[in-house]
């Protein structure tokens, strides 16, 4: 044996009149024992050190990146590192004389090295990632999926470190067998494989961010993306359930993404009121004169009734038959007046499409569709501003003796 502590400690005990074998043994636990304390003791101080150093630098530097390194408990790890080194060089001296012992002792603190260094290497992406979060530029860009990716590509070459450890086998030999059972390694890491074509699809085409209103009819998702990871996407509903959605989904499948109306100036309505047709007509002088009460349209019913009169004097056109020549009809009066009352309606967007178009007859009567943007895009407030439009113009209809169309009742039939 070599001299030392060791040899001291051994010489001891033969003097207590133990065996050399027992020794031996008592002389290596021993050792082990005051090792294990003595790196136990120097971890909570170095543990305790680092705490102090790094929470006053937290608090005195201006970016908050190392809050979140402190928060991942990332010195902590560190804190790990030294006691471990030390008892890997305590090893050697140690097992003198117990060399497939020592050898075990050493894989085995080995395999912890790389443990705790993929602990770090963990603890120091997510603090990145919670970092990252904070800035505006990345806040909704999927930082989850690339966190998740880098951990599978080192816990992978963390787990054949290992193995190489154990077995005593150069970690280039694990890459050639990898080689030969890649098709095994698709199959298995096949919907981690799509998640991450698929998130790196949808970053680098910009199709999704996280707080996305998206619309996935197929997984009966309507609501915000709160969270895109490597394998799923979170979308919270407005009823406030969650629904998950994978990820490789949203390059595979149709979906509705409503950023561009959140960006825009307004948010769509497009509904249609389906008039009666038995209820269209021409205008007579006296429904004319009627209509002219209506302020919003009297001046444009004054010029056109100008308009007409004059071409039909001049044309010598017989108005026996309203059909005769030029005349205005309820519909299309309807149809300026709704126009005109958009124009003038104070959560309507001047500055977008605004138009009243009238659709092809159906078998229920004629469509006439109002296509226009709201300008407030909340979704109460957008429902709100299309009900008040609508009520107003179901009330309107009557004044140019106009009728919406409605299924008969039972009691209609039969009379």
């Amino acid at each position: 044996m070599n001299n030392g502590l060791s040899r001291i400690l051994y010489n001891h005990l033969l003097e207590l009149g133990l065996s050399e074998t027992i020794s031996s043994y008592l002389n290596l636990i021993i050792l082990l024992v005051c090792a294990l304390i003595f790196a136990w003791l120097l971890d909570l101080i170095i543990w305790r050190v680092l705490r102090n150093v790094t929470s006053r630098l937290a608090r005195k530097s201006k970016t908050n990146y190392d809050n979140f390194l402190v928060a991942n408990k990332v010195p902590r790890y560190i804190a790990h590192t030294i006691p471990l080194f030390l008892l890997f060089e305590f090893v050697p001296f140690a097992f003198i004389g117990f060399e497939y012992g020592g050898n075990i002792a050493l894989k085995i603190l080995r395999i912890l090295i790389v443990v705790l260094t993929l602990f770090v290497v963990k603890s120091i992406f997510r603090s990145t990632n919670d970092y990252l979060k904070t800035k505006p530029r990345f806040r909704d860009k999927p930082m989850d999926s690339y966190i998740q990716v880098f951990m599978i590509f080192a816990w992978a070459l963390g787990i054949l470190t290992i193995f190489a450890i154990i077995t005593d086998v150069y970690i280039w030999k694990f890459f050639t067998a990898l080689g030969a059972g890649s098709a095994v390694i698709l199959l298995l890491f096949k919907d981690s494989i799509l998640g991450l074509v698929a998130s790196i699809q949808v970053s680098i085409n910009d199709m999704v961010r996280i707080g996305d209103w998206i619309t996935f009819e197929k997984y009966g998702a309507d609501g915000d993306v709160s969270e895109i990871t490597l394998a799923t996407v979170k979308v919270q509903n407005f009823d406030m359930t969650i629904t998950t959605i994978p990820t490789y989904a949203l390059i595979s499948d149709s979906f509705k993404n409503w950023r561009g109306m959140q960006d825009s100036g307004g948010r769509r309505i497009k509904r249609a009121l389906i008039i009666s047709q038995k209820s269209i007509r021409f205008l007579t002088d006296d429904a004319m004169k009627s209509l002219q009460k209506i302020e919003l349209i009297q001046p444009y019913l004054i010029s056109k009734n100008e308009q007409i009169t004059s071409y039909n004097t001049t044309n010598e056109i017989n108005k026996e038959l309203p059909i005769n020549g030029r005349n205005l009809t309820n519909i299309g009066v309807f149809r300026k007046y709704v126009n005109d009352y958009l124009q003038n309606h104070s959560a309507v967007n001047k500055n977008m499409t605004l138009m009243v178009r009238q659709l092809a007859p159906t078998a229920q009567g004629i469509p006439l569709e109002i296509y226009a943007f709201s300008s407030d895009k909340r979704w109460e407030n957008y429902e709100y501003v299309m009900a008040d439009i609508f009520d107003h113009l179901l009330a309107a209809l009557p004044y140019f003796e106009l009728e919406v169309y409605e299924l008969p009742a039972s009691f209609q039939l039969n009379t």
